[in-house]
């Protein structure tokens, strides 16, 4: 079972599907696909019987370009990875670190997918998802994509650790798009299971990871902040963009699409090891501050 957070800002564990519901779902894709290009040529072969051969063929060609090439991928970018035949099997594509894919990973899933399934009958789509661990075709691979399943039980949903509210918005200016994916995946496996580090380990791993996307916004972290708290406030910040784009303008700059909720006293983040907390910081103006909830990292 992979462990994936939602461009929703809704963290969750999902299942990698199986080449069965993945071949469902993209016979009927094909099948749609298919009657739409059968009806779209005819229509097109009626309306260009005057014009040369050279020409017709061109128009063919075009046809078949945007309409079986051209057409799924605008579908799952438009979608954000839920294609009909996706959506009836209760599938969804997302990339590696559980975000929603975006224009170019529909582009080269879409590319590949014209030889590994059309060209092919899926044959090669098959082989590669029956050798590869998650189930991935080369179009995933080299998309950097999942396809998952989207319907699983309530009971095993989990959250990630909200930021105190006084975090809320801001860091609402930064500039994330020089944060690669497999850092936003290792941040958010932190803050899953900072719980159950070793104190000084989790420490550590918290200022590491703050110090590393602070190097990547090109913003250090600020003064009196610890950095779980921080890390905690910048992923709620991403996915509140990535709602927007989502959903085209839900919640506003810094304020939390999803009030998460985590199970047990695993909300409170365990505090950090005295001998490294001591060394840290101290900003008096945020130690007056009220009590949030939030408890710095372990």
């Amino acid at each position: 079972m992979s462990e994936l957070v939602t461009g929703e800002a809704v963290a969750l564990e999902l299942q990698p599907a199986r080449l069965p519901s993945r071949a469902l779902a993209a016979l009927l894709d094909l099948t749609v696909v298919v009657v739409v290009y059968v009806v779209v040529s005819i229509a097109l072969l009626a309306a260009t019987a005057s014009l040369d051969e050279a020409a017709q063929i061109a128009v063919s060609i075009a046809t078949f370009l945007l309409v079986l090439v051209g057409g799924p991928i605008a579908v799952e970018t438009l979608s954000h990875g839920r294609s009909l035949g996706k959506a009836a099997c209760g599938l969804r594509v997302v990339r590696d670190d559980g975000g929603p894919i975006r224009f170019r990973h529909a582009l080269v899933r879409g590319a590949l997918g014209v030889v590994e399934i059309v060209l092919t009958a899926g044959v090669v789509a098959c082989i590669a998802s029956l050798v590869s661990a998650r189930g991935r075709r080369l179009g995933d691979v080299f998309a950097g994509t999942l396809v998952v399943r989207e319907r699983v039980p309530v009971a095993r949903t989990g959250f990630l650790p909200p930021p105190p509210p006084w975090l809320a918005g801001r860091f609402s200016g930064l500039d994330l798009s020089a944060v690669p994916d497999g850092l936003w995946l290792a941040i958010r496996q932190y803050l899953g299971r900072m719980s159950q580090l070793d104190p000084q380990v989790g420490w550590a791993m918290a200022e590491r990871l703050a110090g590393d996307l602070a190097a990547r916004t090109g913003v250090p972290v600020p003064e009196g902040v610890w950095p779980a708290a921080y890390l905690a406030a910048v992923v709620q910040e991403r996915q509140v963009r990535e709602a927007r784009r989502a959903f085209g303008g839900g919640g506003g700059v810094g304020q939390p699409v999803a009030q998460p909720v985590v199970h047990g006293s695993a909300a409170a983040v365990p505090e950090p090891p005295h001998q490294v907390r001591s060394a840290a910081p101290v900003d008096r103006a945020s130690a007056e501050r009220p009590a949030t909830g939030f408890v710095p990292p372990a």
